[in-house]
């Protein structure tokens, strides 16, 4: 085998180390999203409860897991629509009805020594004006949330955390990896591999021409 080629075959086996060093799965984040009930379909909120208005007759889910973005999210379990859930709740002229679906997740999900409560249904009688978040506070007390408004807990649930990275699969809490590419020590070892490859490359190319 000619040097031009050893050196080639070398910056090939560079990149395939980068592409290995990849991990298979980025870390999530463990936390409630919210989300809305479109006819028989749940559809991720585009506001937050905090500003999100719903209307009489809607309603509403949140479910806690391990995500890694919106798109990834794991949606409320259940078919229980508007009817179903507000039927034992009359009407009251000036205020509005809202259906909720509170899933609390699964044992997988579930932060470390905490067991999710069951997944249970609520109807909230708020003022007409009122938001998402005073409608699930009408209903799903205790409510936690950080210093930047996130909601971390609906009905104490988790006790504690908010929103923490976990390690990929939905385990423990990730020890500060940002889970978005190899870790630093496999690519300055790949990148020592390109650096020899192309110096390779060039003595080689360098001995043919001269």
């Amino acid at each position: 085998m000619t040097a031009v080629r050893r050196a080639a075959l070398l910056a090939v086996t560079a990149l395939v180390l980068l592409a290995a060093a990849a991990p298979a799965q980025a870390a999530g984040y463990r936390y409630w999203s919210f989300w809305v009930r479109d006819g028989s379909r749940w559809t991720y909120a585009t506001q937050g409860p905090a500003t999100a208005r719903p209307d009489d007759g809607a309603v509403e889910g949140y479910r806690f897991a391990v995500s890694e973005d919106s798109g990834d999210a794991t949606r409320p379990r259940g078919t229980a629509d508007f009817a179903a859930i507000c039927s034992g709740t009359a009407a009251v002229p000036g205020r509005k009805r809202v259906g909720l679906v509170i899933d609390f997740g699964t044992a997988a999900d579930a932060p470390s020594a905490q067991r999710p409560p069951d997944r249970r249904t609520a109807c909230a009688v708020v003022a007409r004006d009122a938001t998402a978040a005073e409608a699930l506070a009408a209903v799903a007390k205790p409510l936690r949330y950080d210093t930047n408004a996130l909601l971390c807990a609906i009905g104490g649930y988790p006790a504690k955390g908010c929103g923490e990275k976990v390690a990929a699969g939905g385990g423990s809490p990730a020890n500060g990896s940002s889970g978005s590419g190899p870790s630093v020590g496999l690519l300055a070892g790949a990148g020592v591999v390109v650096v020899v490859a192309a110096g390779a490359f060039w003595q080689a190319r360098r001995r043919r021409d001269g």
